[in-house]
């Protein structure tokens, strides 16, 4: 008997439970929970390229379909830029398409950081003709541009995969680019050459789609250098090289890094990994993320938080009987570094009797013009290789002793340091918001102008310090990390006006004594202001250190009033 409206009432349909699961894989929840796993699961990221080359590229921009535009073009290394005089306070209110500008930023892959002279003369010659003259040196070896046209897009990739470059996956929920001591198979005190090991990983996955669709971006570290120079600590899955007192030199495994708006650094699996079994490993970890890797949230979709969530034991056991099949060789932990930095500027023998010289753009902005300059200078001085560094730093590799200092002066000539000061040395700087859709302050001209300030205001400054500026609280530009974190964002001025400022972060570190800057309640500072503080924080580090200690050590016992 059908229900009277009284009785309906009484008994309301009880609702559909919220999902409780998070979208893993490996659980049975193939549903996509949100409008990036829809957008992945109707169509393969990777796919898009077709469509550039047949359609995009030829009837321009208004042709790309919104779900490309802002999704699987990542797969292929661009990002829509920010449309040029949108202040930041606009950032977090506008939608993506008012945000869009016409152009993309490109990037390109540069695995292990390596490059021939051969493709760094290409890639000066693409941002000259389609780039504006840009090509910024990021903080993962990459090489950025900005302006490219869609309609230029098949023309570039054909000049980048005819020297051997791609932007295959540089973007995207993929593994990106991997990377690697900028001085492997060189460095007279190396542990073990990773470089076998990144190609091997390079040639089976990357642009496959076995892994073509993880939950969010997957970074990977391969480093055999005893001075740690990959951020490991901060990388989804490292490979960090040690000498295993029964087996010899391999790599220590460590997953689970990441900083952006809830940092984690790595653990140890524990686990000594030999060189040949390293692509085998890497593509367990990178199915446990597929599998198992939290889709409902992109906030909570990086590995960090099932590494978090599980454990070691838990992850190291996983890997081993649901992907290996087979147990892992203990191992030890890499020796701490004596080197303060981890960058390789400077003039460097190598083992084979010859030298490489590691030198310091500015903030890692550089221009067309400047790398084939740089790619002729190489060249001139009998350097066919050159490496760039995750300190946004480049060097050249096998120059003879007779050719290091004629080298030097034509480097330094285009204002390519050998010997920075220690805050042209020290100065990262992510995009910022002049291409940046997410960003809230400007980056790159005011960290180079900061470099100025510092080195004119304390020119007998001479201790290793990291100043890292960052547009956004996504930390591209690893402020938890440095001794002076500056994380963008809007603050009050003196008058009451909202302005561009930075919250200040104070003290964090890898390498030595990895851990994340301090917070001082309160303690943000204007752009205007920044030079200032920062040569006052210096000044009381000078007056107040102890014999030998370090910056984020001083800031880690400071009193607060010091630090303001």
């Amino acid at each position: 008997m059908a229900a009277t409206p009284e009785r309906a009432s009484a008994t309301p349909r009880r609702k559909a439970g919220r999902h409780r699961g998070e979208g893993q894989w490996a659980a049975g929840h193939f549903t996509p929970l949100n409008g990036n796993e829809q957008t992945k699961k109707d169509d393969d990221g990777l796919n898009v390229r077709t469509r550039i080359e047949t359609i995009y590229a030829h009837r321009g921009f208004d042709s790309i379909d919104g779900a490309d535009l802002r999704g699987r073009m990542r797969w292929w290394g661009l990002y829509t830029q920010r449309k040029p005089g949108i202040d930041g306070g606009k950032t977090a209110i506008l939608e993506p398409e008012e945000l869009d500008d016409e152009y993309f930023m490109m990037r390109v892959r540069v695995d292990g950081g390596r490059l021939t002279t051969e493709q760094l003369r290409v890639v000066g010659e693409i941002s000259e003709e389609f780039a504006r003259g840009t090509a910024d040196i990021t903080d993962r070896q990459n090489i950025q541009y900005h302006w490219i046209r869609i309609e230029d897009v098949p023309e570039i990739w054909r000049r980048l995969e005819g020297v051997g470059l791609s932007t295959t996956e540089a973007c995207g929920d993929t593994p990106r680019v991997i990377i690697g001591s900028p001085v492997a198979g060189i460095a007279e005190d190396e542990i073990i050459d990773g470089t076998s090991a990144i190609d091997e990983i390079h040639r089976r996955y990357i642009g496959s789609k076995e892994f073509s669709n993880l939950p969010r971006k997957f970074k990977t570290a391969v480093s055999g250098s005893p001075v740690l120079d990959v951020v490991h600590e901060i990388n989804d899955i490292a490979f960090v090289g040690v000498r295993h007192p029964e087996h010899g030199p391999g790599f220590d495994l460590w997953v689970g890094g990441g900083l952006s708006t809830n940092p984690k650094i790595g653990v140890r699996l524990g686990a000594w990994v030999p060189l040949e079994e390293v692509p085998d490993v890497w593509a367990g970890v990178a199915s446990i993320f597929r599998d198992y890797g939290y889709r409902r949230l992109r906030t909570r979709a990086r590995l960090k938080f099932l590494v978090a969530d599980w454990g070691p034991a838990k992850f190291r056991q996983v890997l081993e009987d649901e992907y290996l099949r087979r147990p892992l060789i203990d191992g030890p932990a890499p020796e701490q570094p004596v080197q303060r930095w981890r960058d390789h500027v400077g003039v460097h023998r190598q083992q084979d009797g010859r030298y490489y010289v590691g030198f310091a753009p500015r903030v890692g902005r550089v221009d067309g013009t400047t790398l084939t300059k740089i790619a002729n200078l190489a060249e001139a001085h009998g350097s066919g290789r050159l490496t760039t560094t995750v300190e946004q730093k480049m060097i050249v590799l096998d120059v003879t002793e007779d050719q290091v200092e004629s080298l030097v002066a034509g480097l330094e000539a285009l204002d390519l340091q050998v010997k920075p000061s220690p805050f042209r040395r020290g100065t990262m700087a992510c995009t910022g918001i002049e291409f940046c859709k997410l960003a809230i302050v400007e980056t790159k001209g005011r960290g180079s102008s900061l470099i100025d300030e510092l080195e004119r205001r304390l020119p007998e400054f001479d201790e290793p310090i990291t100043i890292n500026l960052n547009g956004c609280p996504n930390a591209c530009a690893r402020i938890q990390v440095a001794d002076i974190g500056l994380k963008g964002q809007l603050v009050m001025d003196d008058n009451g006006r909202q302005v561009e400022g930075y919250q200040v972060h104070l003290g964090g570190a890898l390498g030595l004594e990895p851990g994340f800057g301090r917070k001082v309640r309160g303690l943000k500072v204007t752009a205007a202001e920044l030079p200032d503080y920062v040569e006052r924080l210096l000044r009381r580090f000078q007056e107040e250190r102890e014999d030998g200690e370090r910056f984020a050590t001083w800031a880690a016992r400071a009193e607060e009033e010091a630090l303001t």
